[in-house]
């Protein structure tokens, strides 16, 4: 579930035991990748000043960090084939400025420049969110997704401020 806040605990990336890692030989055919470090290794690498909030609860680890003006949100609900890593910040409050217009820039945006992701409406906020499966998920792949959205976020969020923030 995308939240405004994951209720994350502050922690090192460093310090998760062994039984807070989740290694992806344990989703069903995929290769040997440990999705939690694979995660933190990315997010540390963008994080500025390496300051990352991170931790787990029963929807799974979550973690928090700043890339460039904007916060970005990574969840890993679990190990299934079915469970999913998402990745989402936030670049506008609701409600806005001429939200006919904003609503048409954000759809032709989706179109044209997102990439894997997309903009949405979550909780009265304009994010910005991509999300997939961990099945047969690449180290590669992990990186793009936080990569993508930390991004398009950064990239997008005093403009939209600018012109449709109240």
């Amino acid at each position: 579930m995308i939240s405004n806040e994951p209720t994350p605990q502050t922690v090192s990336t460093e310090s998760l035991s062994a039984e807070d890692t989740i290694t992806s030989e344990q989703v069903e055919g995929a290769t040997a990748v440990n999705l939690v470090e694979e995660i933190g290794t990315v997010i540390t690498s963008l994080a500025v000043d390496q300051k990352v909030m991170g931790g787990q609860s029963e929807e799974g680890h979550f973690w928090k960090f700043k890339y460039g003006s904007v916060e970005v949100f990574v969840q890993l609900t679990g190990t299934s084939n079915e469970d999913t890593l998402t990745v989402w910040s936030f670049v506008l409050q609701l409600p806005a400025k001429n939200e006919p217009q904003l609503t048409r820039k954000l759809l032709e945006m989706n179109a044209t420049s997102t990439f894997e992701s997309h903009f949405a409406i979550v909780e009265d906020k304009v994010a910005v969110i991509s999300s997939r499966t961990v099945l047969d998920i690449s180290p590669a792949e992990i990186s793009r997704t936080i990569t993508v959205v930390a991004t398009i976020a950064d990239e997008n969020d005093e403009a939209l401020q600018a012109e449709f923030g109240q």
